[in-house]
């Protein structure tokens, strides 16, 4: 499910646009997907749908899945890191992603989010998933420890995103179908 993009595009894009150029086509295929299935559930859809992708777009499609939700806003980074722990295959891919464009600072964040959740006793399956979002204003020092890791992605992912943009340039076969 290469994206098709004429090579006058490509050479005309700039490095820094390449990752979200490059994941916008995904995302929309995706969600069309969900919008016109009704006989399948939203994860086999998802599943379905990820199986298609090379190793370099799982990569790049679960870490904007994950970035996109949680750098709006502290809570948000808060509610939406604890719903995709609630899910090990989707934190799994998300760390694997990240593995894969070998960025070890943002590696490092995820862990470090993880233990924070668990220490607070998240629940570890949707099955029993009932945060919400008011919960971090609850609990001070829970709030406390993500407001400094929301900090450490703010200086992080920009260079993750950096990291990303430059794997895909220089393999770009694993992203994209360049049509004269």
């Amino acid at each position: 499910m290469l994206v098709k993009m004429s090579k006058k595009d490509f050479d005309l894009l700039a490095l820094s646009n390449l990752s979200q150029e490059c994941f916008e086509p995904l995302i929309k295929i995706y969600k069309n997907r969900v919008a016109e299935q009704t006989s399948f559930n939203v994860s086999q859809i998802k599943e379905q749908f990820y199986e298609e992708l090379t190793e370099g777009q799982r990569a790049l499609f679960m870490f904007y899945a994950y970035y996109n939700h949680v750098s709006k806003s502290l809570i948000e980074f808060y509610w939406w890191s604890a719903y995709f722990m609630a899910q090990p295959r989707s934190w799994l891919a998300i760390k694997t992603g990240i593995k894969y464009f070998d960025d070890k600072s943002m590696l490092s964040l995820l862990e470090r989010i993880e233990v924070e959740l668990k220490r607070h006793n998240h629940p570890d399956t949707l099955e029993n998933f009932t945060v919400k979002r008011e919960d971090l204003e609850r609990n001070k020092e829970l709030q406390a420890s993500f407001k400094l890791l929301y900090e450490i992605l703010d200086k992080t992912s920009s260079l993750t995103i950096n990291k990303i943009n430059e794997c895909i340039g220089q393999n770009h076969q694993d992203f994209l179908e360049i049509e004269d």
